[in-house]
């Protein structure tokens, strides 16, 4: 082909799954406990994009990758210190909450409007990635509707592999339910790709790529737009951390028929 993919990937910060964390509300609203001094890894979802693209962007001549990220910008700097290293792309960066509190609406709101500000970015050619879900935001709506609002109708938005073809199209293997998956072909760009775990491992750190990433995401964060909390129209009358009920019956002998009917009165009481 011609010319190369336009890959932009929308992904952020999620707090550490190593951590406890333990809603609260606050004055502006509800959060987690001590939310700010949380260590952050990149989303996983996102993280399996991020790979996808690069590795697309590699096998593709001509073809680039950003990365737009929402979030804190104390917090999202921190981030780049090591998602940097994992591999090349141009950051857009803007600040807001990366609550998963926040409005997926507004949120996909925020994210278009930075993906149409990105100069040099050629909309015929672009592949619109990120998960197909969140480790904060879990709404599985966010991209798809960055995708609508940026005009983009080809959507697939379970992905696990793309393969792409000569003549500039491509081949994406989706899941669909019963651990199966839908085959389809796409004649090309634009398009959107929510990805699901992909086929990749996470990339070794490398220095080289990581100073050459970071000359351009200290300047994207100090001109990165504030869109403010996200939170739209949602209102929150209390948050508090789901409790934990525990009964265990050792029985032996018991029937599959008589254990589903007795876990179906269970579930009903």
């Amino acid at each position: 082909m011609s010319n190369g993919y336009h890959i932009v990937v929308c992904g952020s910060l999620v707090p550490d799954p190593l951590q406890t964390l333990e809603p609260v509300m606050a004055p502006d609203g509800p959060g987690l406990k001590n939310e700010a001094m949380l260590p952050s890894v990149l989303d996983p979802w996102a993280a399996h994009a991020l790979y996808e693209a690069a590795h697309l962007a590699k096998r593709v001549p001509d073809s680039k990758v950003w990365l737009a990220s929402l979030g804190p910008k104390p917090k999202l700097q921190q981030l780049m210190m090591a998602v940097a290293q994992k591999a090349p792309f141009e950051f857009v960066a803007i600040d807001g909450s990366a609550s998963g509190f926040a409005d997926s609406f507004e949120t996909a709101q925020a994210l278009a409007k930075a993906i149409q500000s990105i100069p040099g970015l050629d909309r015929d050619r672009m592949l619109l990635f990120g998960g197909c879900s969140s480790a904060s935001r879990d709404a599985g709506t966010t991209l798809s509707m960055v995708g609508a609002l940026l005009g983009v109708e080809d959507q697939f938005l379970a992905v696990d592999e793309i393969e792409p073809d000569a003549d500039g199209g491509f081949r994406v293997k989706e899941r669909v339910e019963g651990a199966q998956y839908l085959v389809s072909r796409c004649a090309g760009a634009p398009a959107v790709l929510a990805w699901a775990t992909g086929n990749l491992p996470e990339p070794p750190n490398n220095p080289q790529i990581g100073m050459a990433n970071m000359r351009g995401i200290l300047p994207a964060l100090a001109k990165a737009p504030s869109v403010g909390a996200l939170r739209g129209g949602l209102r929150f009358e209390s948050v508090e951390t789901p409790s934990q009920r525990r009964e265990t019956r050792v029985v032996k002998d018991a029937g599959v028929e008589e254990i589903a009917r007795e876990l179906a009165e269970w579930i009903r009481g």
